[in-house]
């Protein structure tokens, strides 16, 4: 249990991480640096939703021949879904950040990054918490070394999220003690969500295939959705892919190694 608990809390570690550069950086990140770290962010997110998630949710439905797709493609689809219907029930952040363009409105767009940051580390807490489940429950394809993997590699996605939070928050003019704790907090629903859904897939392992994919399928829509813009967007687009190109290796060679 105690491996689960450490495993939960590693993604919260990241973002705390992140956070903490608001102490060593004196002003905010460089355009160029934020698509980095968003294009290495999308990589590994992609290569964790396909190792780690879908591929394990197959491997489990193989006693359904050539159907074992099924469970990885419904809950893929149903990740999709929670997403898409969650970006339209909460005011979208593009949309909403664009409204409050001006001066006068820094702190609204502060607290619009921060809601959308904490909404979409919802589906990354779920996506450690339903690995960490099937590996305690011991009837998945799923090794501690692979779950250790997935929750390395979002706490290295994490880890530009709390930075992008705190260092505003201190432009602003919070203090920064509180600029810290704020954008360390925006992660703290990672390890909480992590916990429920380790406690509910325990009594629904048959289940196991659909709860990987649906991470999976929420995951990916971040990336898409979110992500992908921020790295593409204006000039030197490059520098996003090739960022992309080093999350994606950087995520498949720890879950290779460690599972």
């Amino acid at each position: 249990m105690k491996t689960v608990i450490y495993g939960l809390l590693i993604p919260f570690i990241g973002t705390a991480a992140g956070a903490a550069c608001v102490f060593v950086l004196k002003k905010d990140l460089k355009i160029s640096v934020q698509k980095a770290l968003s294009g290495f962010a999308a990589g590994v997110m992609v290569a964790a939703s396909v190792w780690s998630l879908i591929v394990p949710a197959i491997e489990q439905s193989e006693g359904l021949g050539r159907w074992a797709f099924l469970p990885a493609f419904a809950g893929f689809w149903l990740g999709i879904l929670f997403l898409l219907i969650l970006d339209h029930t909460i005011p979208h952040l593009h949309r909403s950040i664009d409204q409050a363009e001006g001066p006068e409105n820094h702190l609204t767009r502060t607290a619009l990054m921060v809601l959308a940051v904490t909404l979409h580390n919802i589906p990354e807490g779920m996506a450690v918490g339903v690995v960490y489940a099937g590996l305690l429950s011991g009837s998945s394809n799923i090794s501690a070394g692979a779950a250790l993997a997935l929750a390395l590699g979002i706490a290295i996605q994490n880890f530009p999220e709390g930075a992008i939070i705190s260092m505003p928050l201190f432009a602003e003019g919070k203090s920064k003690v509180k600029s810290f704790w704020l954008g360390s907090l925006s992660g703290a629903v990672e390890p909480l969500f992590g916990g429920l859904t380790v406690l509910i897939a325990a009594f629904i392992v048959p289940a196991m295939p659909y709860l990987l994919s649906f991470a999976a399928g929420a995951m990916l829509y971040v990336v898409v959705e979110e992500l992908i813009p921020e790295m593409s967007a204006g000039r030197h687009s490059n520098i996003g892919v090739v960022a992309f190109a080093a999350g994606f290796s950087v995520m498949m060679a720890l879950d290779v190694a460690l599972g």
